[in-house]
């Protein structure tokens, strides 16, 4: 019974190589070595950037909501 699971792993894993080199070889050739994606720096600008603008964004609507809730209507 073991041996039996021996060959069937066996053969699922030479197929799924089989299936995988292609698109291996083809992701490869797509994306150039030198740009493999964003550096670690460029995501923390990004991020530290974005947080920057929700604070902001927060600070600017309280006043507004605040000016807004002065305003004498009657």
């Amino acid at each position: 019974m073991h041996s039996m699971f021996a060959r069937l792993a066996d053969h699922v894993g030479r197929g799924s190589r089989r299936l995988a080199a292609p698109l291996s070889d083809r992701l490869r050739r797509r994306v150039p070595r030198g740009e493999a994606g964003y550096s670690t720096e460029t995501v923390l600008v990004t991020a530290l950037l974005v947080a920057l603008a929700i604070a902001v964004l927060g600070i600017i609507a309280a006043k507004v909501l605040a000016k807004a809730n002065a305003i004498n209507l009657g």
